[in-house]
């Protein structure tokens, strides 16, 4: 193995949640709490319309997390069940479906969602019929988005492809002893990862129903990043959802990487140089940087509203997304422990669909439902002095400069080019990897606004609370927001950050944010 090949993996490798023991991570499940019971069935291929599987039992190891016995964060999850769900119909041959040159910047991240539903007294929520309904409707949707059933190879070049093989979706189902409305979303790390949302052990998706002693019921999925951006993943879920109660999907999904190739001859401008870097060129990682964990927090719209107007002028009004990203790196910066001069980055993620419809209006429903990732991560840099010194608004005219740069087709077609120009050596985002930790400190903010909560109904309500739950490894930090399911302009942020940011946002802002809990969004 190369020398640069193991230097990438060693940063992918920080993109996995800490393994515990090998006998942890030799069990195809979900990691428990200390010296409890799952069951756990063999994996085999479902028709929607039959189940039946044999139960084993089989004893997980201790996990190095030490809890009071009646913490929040302590509970026991059983398998119940464990089966692999097939597409009703295949409505192509088995072949391969190359990926974009915009997928291949995406490493082997895992990502997840769930949503919460709490019991209800006038509709049939029992696990069966729960249970039934995700399997059957899982089974019709997959027969549109039928990559999601297939599995990831490497071609001849090394580079990732999905073979469409009818390969099937794992669905779990699964026992939490813990009522939703103990459950500490604030520390999503202990409380859902691995719990109540699962690992992928087969193929790009994984899909688990985990019902509650309280009667509630979660639906959770985990995805392969390098096939499904938010975007499309939130095509998948709404089709899901639709499916489930007989409607239309109303978005069918383009699967055509064709209509992201490279131009020819391919041509870019130097600036892509900074954003993205092959990982030949990749630094090696350091051993000295702080950890980074996950946190969940409630901020109200009123803060939100407040953010906004100190973000904006009279010329000028700033989007919520912009003003919040712009004021949470000004925070930072303010709690940087006296390190004026240090050097901090901003990132933010941006979705090209639009910049790419606008020009091609007779194509635009094939970018409009493109499945697949088409994203850019561009950031600005700037001394934690300077940033201080600013107000809020002159923060916000600096993350809008370096954005705009993005928001348009020549930079997305740029992008490709420059892909297509270093292929088949990998590449990612700069800021992901490719500093130096003498470079300073840097935070990647998303918006996750399009979460579809209030579309997730499949046949018992909406849910009351619904996230997305990323495994992030990456020593740049991660943040994104997302809508509240209860309360109507209020946000619910994920935030991966190290301890030292955590205290800053605690100490400097908690009129801002609050930490999350079941309490306070009902």
């Amino acid at each position: 193995m190369s020398h640069t090949r193991r230097i990438y993996q060693s940063h992918l490798k920080s993109l996995e949640p800490p393994s515990y023991t090998n006998k942890q991570r030799s069990i195809p499940s979900i990691n428990f709490t200390a010296s409890h019971k799952f069951h756990q069935s063999p994996r085999y291929s479902l028709n929607p319309y039959h189940s039946h599987s044999q139960v084993s039992t089989i004893h997980t190891s201790e996990l190095p997390l030490s809890y009071e016995d009646d913490s929040p964060l302590n509970y026991p999850v059983t398998v119940k069940d464990r089966c692999v769900i097939l597409a009703n119909e295949t409505r192509v041959n088995e072949h391969r479906l190359t990926l974009s040159n915009l997928d291949l910047l995406l490493p082997p991240i895992e990502a997840g969602v769930f949503f919460c539903y709490k019991k209800k007294k006038n509709i049939d929520m029992s696990p069966e019929t729960v249970v039934n309904t995700i399997k059957k409707s899982l089974a019709g949707v997959l027969s549109t988005f039928y990559p999601l059933a297939g599995k990831i190879v490497q071609n001849n070049h090394g580079e990732p492809e999905v073979v469409c093989n009818n390969n099937g979706v794992e669905f779990v189902h699964a026992h939490a002893d813990v009522e939703l409305k103990d459950l500490d979303f604030h520390h999503p790390d202990h409380s859902v990862r691995e719990k109540l949302v699962p690992r992928i052990n087969h193929g790009l998706l994984s899909v688990q129903v985990t019902e509650l002693k309280c009667g509630s019921i979660i639906i959770s999925c985990a995805f392969n990043h390098q096939l499904s951006d938010g975007y499309s993943l939130n095509m998948f879920l709404v089709a899901w959802a639709n499916y489930s109660q007989s409607a239309n999907i109303f978005k069918i999904p383009s699967f055509r990487p064709s209509i992201l190739n490279p131009r020819l001859p391919p041509r870019y401008e130097t600036s892509f140089d900074n954003l993205y870097i092959p990982i030949t060129s990749l630094p090696p990682p350091s051993s000295f940087e702080q950890p980074l964990g996950s946190r969940m927090y409630h901020i109200r719209a009123e803060s939100i509203a407040r953010i906004q107007s100190k973000a904006s002028t009279k010329e000028t009004r700033r989007s919520k997304f912009l003003s919040f990203t712009s004021y949470l790196w000004k925070l930072l910066a303010e709690g940087s422990n006296g390190n004026a001069n240090a050097i901090s980055r901003m990132g933010v993620v941006v979705d090209g669909r639009r910049f790419l419809t606008q020009v091609d209006k007779k194509d635009s429903s094939l970018f409009e439902n493109h499945y697949g990732n088409v994203l850019s991560v561009p950031y600005g840099v700037a001394s934690n002095s300077d940033l201080n010194a600013m107000p809020l608004h002159e923060v916000a005219n600096k993350v809008h400069g370096f954005v705009a740069e993005t928001t348009n087709e020549e930079h997305f077609r740029g992008l490709i080019d420059w892909v297509q120009l270093h292929r088949p050596t990998q590449a990612v985002a700069r800021i992901y990897f490719g500093h130096e930790k003498f470079e300073g400190r840097a935070v990647v903010v998303s918006s996750g606004q399009g979460l579809p909560i209030k579309d997730m109904d499949f046949g018992w309500g909406k849910p009351e609370f619904g996230s997305y739950h990323v495994l992030w490894g990456s020593r740049t930090g991660y943040v994104t927001t997302m809508p509240s399911a209860t309360r109507n302009g209020d946000w619910v942020v994920y935030m991966h950050l190290n301890e030292e940011e955590f205290h800053v946002i605690d100490r400097m802002a908690p009129h801002v944010f609050t930490p999350l809990s079941m309490y306070n969004m009902f």
